[in-house]
């Protein structure tokens, strides 16, 4: 009876989810109400604050879910990975999957201004889960970097300039393209991580 319980609870959140991903990618984080989300997947208020304290906490956890699968494609990759150039390549390809996602790419750089005004919200979406933040970035090069700069600092160049394109993107200004700041962050990583042969 309680494995049939917690399968109908793992399928009411499933299905609750689904349909928050739904809405948000279609309306936007701040349009969606946790009304919508229950009512579009069939279910009461009840069923979603049993899972989540706020639509704020669904939504990062939506956020953990897709970077989690994007990431698993990524290390498969970095684990084969041979050299500074290579590794930034993987890691630009999977930040173009996340790019590609074009209305989910919108809804993440709107809860993450959101998210930038409430202390409690910009702590958590600063977290390694949520994020490519300047610590994984450096884990991931680090072991290819061949001068003394801070591959930390390379993560927060890299971080720059992906959420810059993100924004730039989101107002479809069209100026700078996707493949120029992927070119950009490539050089400078090669610049500044690799020793200047003579």
């Amino acid at each position: 009876m309680a494995r049939k319980q917690q399968e109908k609870s793992r399928q009411t959140k499933q299905e609750l989810m689904e349909a928050a991903n739904e809405l948000f990618g279609r309306k936007g984080f701040m349009e969606t109400t946790v009304a919508e989300i229950t009512k579009h997947a069939g279910y009461s208020k009840g069923s979603f604050y049993r899972h989540w304290v706020s639509k704020d906490k669904l939504f990062l956890e939506i956020v953990e879910n897709k970077l989690t699968q994007y990431r698993n494609s990524r290390d498969e990759s970095l684990n084969k990975a041979q050299s500074l150039e290579e590794v930034m390549h993987i890691i630009w390809d999977f930040l173009e999957n996340i790019v590609r996602d074009h209305n989910w790419a919108k809804v993440f750089l709107e809860f993450t201004v959101y998210a930038s005004r409430i202390p409690e919200l910009r702590e958590d979406l600063s977290l390694s889960q949520y994020r490519l933040s300047e610590s994984v970035f450096a884990d991931l090069v680090k072991n290819f970097i061949e001068t003394d700069y801070p591959p930390e600092k390379l993560g927060a160049f890299n971080t720059v300039l992906f959420e810059g394109f993100m924004v730039q993107n989101a107002l479809e200004t069209g100026i700078v393209n996707l493949k120029d700041v992927r070119e950009a962050a490539v050089t400078l990583a090669l610049n500044y991580g690799l020793e200047k042969t003579k």
